[in-house]
């Protein structure tokens, strides 16, 4: 039976996250449901791709995700569905399943249809529209049932790197800060390497500071472990899991890690500077 996955910017003390679940539930009593998260920042669709899109491809094909983010109902806004990467997600016509899918062309995109009669009463989009279009699909049902062929979903830019050949730099920016602090750029590793090509080193910059070795795993820059205490608070650049350059303090966490250290903010600029 295909997994519902549920994210959203709605927290854990109200009472939204529950009676999503309830309306799952009470439409499909045996429904697997699996939370993604529930501490997006609110509206915050760039924080909800990053997030969704290095989580959702551990579920198995056929995954149905909810993606719960500015999304409450208005008749001026669509709900659509974008069947990619053999799995369905479920959102406001709000952009953010084009920065999810910013270099993956969607196999279908589809305005959900199926509650937009002229009675019908809308009071909360993820229980009257996103849940039954999510059991609907976990179920077997077709998307072309509860909706149609959409060609113009929402689009926003996904802040990309650029490569500057006068200055022999990569210039990127922060753009997500986890829950130990550490700072992500939209630096990938594979453009490191496409760029490096043909120097002797790099100076990786952020504000006054300055670092001259990336390492791939939190762990690397430690060649003693006797003496691992000793690495505590350290400042460290990695490319992370996602393949992207992070900046980290080494068992830092939200409130002393490297957003809190080095003062950065989402959306200031990173450099690698070639030489």
């Amino acid at each position: 039976m295909p997994v519902i996955t549920f994210t959203s910017d709605y927290g854990l003390v109200d009472h939204r996250v529950p009676a999503v679940k309830g309306k799952i539930l009470s439409l499909k009593e045996d429904a697997k449901i699996v939370d993604i998260s529930h501490e997006i920042q609110a509206y915050n669709l760039l924080q909800t791709a990053y997030i969704v899109r290095n989580a959702y491809s551990f579920f198995p094909e056929g995954t149905v995700h909810i993606i719960s983010v500015d999304s409450f109902y208005t008749k001026d806004r669509k709900c659509i569905l974008y069947k990619a990467d053999g799995h369905y997600f479920i959102a406001a016509d709000n952009g953010v399943l084009s920065l999810i899918f910013y270099d993956i062309k969607p196999e279908a995109v589809y305005e959900i249809t199926f509650n937009n009669r002229f009675d019908d009463e809308v009071k909360f989009t993820s229980t009257d529209i996103f849940a039954p279009v999510a059991v609907h699909l976990q179920k077997g049902g077709l998307p072309e049932v509860i909706g149609r062929k959409f060609k113009s979903p929402k689009q926003l830019s996904f802040p990309r790197p650029v490569f500057s050949e006068n200055e022999k730099m990569i210039i990127g920016e922060i753009m997500y800060i986890d829950n130990f602090g550490n700072m992500v750029s939209n630096i990938s590793k594979k453009l490191f390497e496409k760029h490096s090509v043909g120097f002797n080193g790099f100076i990786l910059k952020f504000r006054n500071l300055a670092l001259t070795k990336i390492y791939n795993q939190y762990t690397d820059f430690i060649t003693d472990w006797k003496l691992e205490h000793e690495y505590h608070g350290k400042s460290a650049a990695i490319f992370n899991d996602a393949g992207l350059l992070e900046l980290t303090i080494y068992k830092g966490n939200k409130d002393n890690g490297a957003k809190t250290l080095f003062g950065m903010k989402v959306g200031e600029s990173i450099y690698i500077e070639f030489y």
